[in-house]
């Protein structure tokens, strides 16, 4: 076998080798309800959907799977989840390092958050930063379940523990049969809940910049006031539009109380940028509702954090492209800061990319399911974007091909954020010469 050269390579290897193993563990007889009753495609799907922290699941996780196979399922989600975090920050520093000693200050200036030698601290950064959001949440859920809802004191325990970790590590992963459409009457859990994904959603580097410039935002990193700024941006837009466009829905928030309705809202416009959670049933969302949730879950997260889809900072310099595009503007420029040539091509390498997977994807799942295109698509864009929502029990209804098709796009939509961008990165190279100019015509 041949050892990988490529940093990225061991990025996509890790992730298989995770998911494979888990799906090993998941095979355990012990680990099903009815042992000899899980197949090899089902552990590993739902073994995948965890090492990913995606949250699609071809069985009912609480009915099928015994408390080792939920205990197996929740630990693939903390080590994907910290690997995804932490082998993000990696190749940074894998690439910084085999780049020359000008291109390291920049990106060590830049960054503010990675130190090249300090690899150690990094890690070390990270672990701290997820258990303690983890063991806060694990506290605050115990409580809710236990004082709340009526849960015996250790099974309350065990609840906020797997929610905390699923919550924060964006997994959508649930215990219960209905997610947490149980409780979509507790407006604390929710918020409890949805505190936890943004907080994983910004990603590490923006947590460290947030620490220490806690009241000056103009001293935070372009990454941080770009990831801050349209995360608020995109949370704000999608709870207002939800609430606007399901207030009167009674399958929906349209029954509940003025408060319930408010939360709900908010809460799908938070977890659908990858976390995976659902208060209502999704089928029941009116035909605006669910294009916007695809385009949250289509946008995704931060960067180097546990949430997944083409990432808020694409999203939004893609924005600031055509706003100086329109304005006819030389540069772009972010918040007094020149973006380079080189961003602006990889943005619309991975949004393009992105488009083009979900399109031919969807196109495959059409041609070997007889379900409705809209669910399809739906499904194909949850995937991708690690977000684990599902439209009318979709994922329960696939092939076993189109199983495996999802499966490759979990992992696509895991590793390919930073593998491309290492590929990108590491293929840059000067030419000695250049072609004649000639321009096309656009439009």
């Amino acid at each position: 076998m041949v050892a990988p050269r490529h940093p990225a390579q061991y990025v996509v290897l890790a992730f298989m080798l995770a998911s494979l193993a888990g799906a090993l563990l998941l095979l355990i007889p012990a680990a099903s309800e009815e042992p000899g009753s899980t197949s090899f495609l089902t552990a590993l799907f739902t073994a995948t959907s965890a090492v990913c922290v995606t949250g699609l699941a071809v069985v009912d996780t609480g009915v099928h799977w015994t408390p080792l196979g939920e205990g197996i399922i929740l630990a693939l989600i903390q080590v994907g989840g910290f690997g995804i975090m932490t082998l993000t920050s990696l190749i940074v520093v894998v690439l910084a390092r085999s780049l020359g000693l000008r291109q390291r200050l920049v990106a060590a200036a830049e960054t503010r958050s990675f130190d090249v030698g300090g690899l150690r601290s990094l890690l070390f950064g990270v672990a701290r930063f997820s258990l303690g959001v983890e063991a806060v949440g694990t506290i605050l859920l115990f409580l809710r379940f236990w004082l709340s809802h009526g849960f015996p004191a250790g099974r309350a325990a065990y609840l906020g523990l797997f929610h905390s970790v699923s919550s924060f590590n964006n997994a959508g992963f649930s215990p219960f049969s209905d997610n947490v459409v149980g409780f979509n009457r507790d407006p604390v859990l929710l918020l409890i809940l949805a505190s936890s994904i943004v907080i994983g959603g910004l990603g590490y580097p923006v947590w460290v910049q947030i620490a220490r410039h806690p009241r000056h935002p103009h001293r935070w990193t372009l990454h941080a006031k770009l990831t801050v700024t349209t995360t608020l941006l995109l949370i704000g837009t999608g709870w207002a539009l939800l609430a606007w466009f399901e207030w009167t829905n009674p399958a929906t928030v349209g029954d509940m109380s003025t408060v319930d309705s408010t939360v709900n809202a908010l809460f799908h416009s938070v977890s659908p940028r990858t976390a995976g959670f659902n208060s209502v049933e999704i089928g029941a969302l009116r035909d605006a509702s669910r294009m916007l949730t695809e385009i949250l879950m289509f946008i995704g997260g931060g960067s180097a954090s546990t949430a997944g889809g083409i990432k808020v900072t694409t999203f939004a310099l893609l924005g600031w492209v055509l706003w100086a595009e329109v304005r006819g503007d030389p540069d772009v420029v972010v918040f007094e800061r020149r973006i380079p040539t080189a961003a602006q091509r990889q943005a619309v390498t991975v949004a393009l990319l992105a488009v083009g997977v979900v399109i031919v994807s969807t196109m495959a799942l059409l041609a070997t399911s007889p379900l409705r295109r809209e669910d399809l698509m739906f499904e194909t864009i949850s995937a991708l974007g690690t977000v684990g929502l599902t439209a009318n029990g979709t994922t329960n209804l696939l092939a076993p091909s189109s199983q495996a098709l999802v499966i490759a796009l979990m992992l696509l939509g895991r590793v390919g954020p930073p593998t491309l961008f290492a590929a990108i990165v590491l293929r840059e190279r000067t030419r000695l010469y250049r072609y004649p100019e000639e321009r096309p015509i656009i439009g």
